[in-house]
């Protein structure tokens, strides 16, 4: 079985590692696979396709911010991709993030449907289905069921500064992306597939399957990482991003710190430098790291994980942070509350404060012990990256045992 798998980057960040970890599980069960990335470097892998070039990225950009047709740029880069595909003979195309000014998704469905390969795609967000905006809940935007037009997040990734073509934008993709003979969906979270089935893509067959994660990577473990930032005897809370849009709710955490105690503390992952010295000093704050073990370091020293997002899909960070020992305060925003139960974690609802203020004292009341046992537990049944990909790899054999 040789697969070939198409994502805005390779290895890295969420999306890419899990690309990645499918891709060197198919190669430990005797199978072919090759990754197809558009962004920066690829890691982890040990068979890539670049498509384009930083040029074709900036281009694309520009295209997208000017004229709103962002996933319609890198024409050129797409069809010199796409010989590489007619000489690679793929025997399934799992597509995750193709949106990321890399790729030209027209050409690439064109040419999906003439060959007719079946296709596995995994929605990480909801742009497949919307003519612009990768997420909606924010706005409380439902024109995506209907037809997008005079869309209210112009200005929110992929950004357009000048024109607003969502309605056609939303056409062309609807024409695009229905008709592929054999295509399968997939959703971290039932949130996703719910609005996956209410939109013009609800025909297809879609099944749920979690996140994975490391969890000889993601575990309880210990660091100096409370002494090295002088927090021995604090009770540290942390929150882990990407990408630091309002969506993430930092507002909300900066609105929470005028209630905390003289012995709490928060811990910001994943900043810039500039976001860095926004920020007040009594905030920990720390640059994205791409250096897992880390990252896994950190979750296992704090406290609890606080993820005040307001648009999410189903967050990695929850799952690193259980397989951590670490419980997880969310706010109930999209697939975010499928992650915890009752044992290891609590959801309130979206920009309560004194709900999350509630939480974490009845937390601290409890303490980190009553939690970890049960988060790591949870992590090791649901979201062990070798079980959850090989769902996937047993509904590509599904999926072609059909097709042949």
């Amino acid at each position: 079985m040789k697969v070939l798998q198409i994502n805005s980057v390779c290895g890295i960040r969420s999306t890419g590692r899990i690309a990645s970890d499918i891709h060197q599980l198919l190669i430990e069960k005797g199978h072919e696979g090759v990754i197809a990335y558009g962004q920066l470097e690829a890691k982890n892998c040990d068979r890539t396709i670049k498509i384009g070039s930083k040029k074709d990225l900036y281009v694309h950009g520009i295209m997208s911010r000017a004229f709103d047709r962002h996933g319609f740029g890198s024409k050129k880069a797409t069809e010199e991709f796409l010989q590489e595909v007619e000489s690679y003979q793929p025997d399934l195309i799992h597509l995750h993030n193709i949106h990321g000014y890399y790729l030209h998704v027209g050409l690439l469905f064109e040419y999906i449907k003439k060959r007719g390969i079946p296709v596995v795609w995994t929605l990480h967000d909801c742009w497949s289905f919307t003519g612009h905006c990768a997420y909606f809940d924010f706005v409380g935007c439902e024109k995506w069921k209907t037809g997008c037009h005079a869309c209210p997040q112009k200005k929110s990734y992929p950004a357009s500064l000048i024109l607003d073509q969502s309605k056609r934008n939303y056409e062309d993709k609807k024409e695009l992306f229905q008709g592929v003979r054999n295509l399968t969906f997939v959703t971290p979270s039932h949130w996703l597939q719910g609005l996956l089935k209410e939109s013009y893509l609800g025909g297809y067959k879609s099944v749920v399957i979690p996140n994975g994660i490391d969890l000889s990577t993601f575990r309880p473990a210990e660091s100096d990482f409370k002494k090295k930032h002088q927090l021995e005897g604090k009770f540290v809370m942390l929150m882990v991003s990407s990408e630091w849009t309002p969506r993430k709710g930092l507002k909300y955490l900066l609105e929470f710190q005028k209630s905390m105690k003289e012995d709490e503390k928060l811990v910001l992952v994943g900043l810039t430098e500039e976001l860095k010295k926004e920020l007040p000093d009594s905030i920990v704050k720390i640059t994205r790291t791409d250096h897992v073990k880390e990252l896994a370091e950190i979750y296992a020293s704090c406290d609890v994980l606080l993820n005040p997002t307001l648009e999410d899909n189903f967050p990695t960070t929850n799952l690193e942070a259980l397989a951590c020992g670490t419980p997880v305060i969310t706010f109930r925003t999209g697939g975010s509350p499928e992650a915890v139960d009752e044992q290891t974690g609590i959801v309130i609802e979206q920009g309560n404060l004194e709900e999350l203020r509630d939480a974490v004292d009845l937390m601290r009341k409890k303490g980190k012990a009553h939690y970890s046992g049960q988060a790591r537990k949870r992590a090791e049944d649901l979201y062990a990256r070798e079980d959850r990909y090989k769902d996937y790899i047993a509904l590509y054999e599904g999926i072609l045992r059909e097709y042949r």
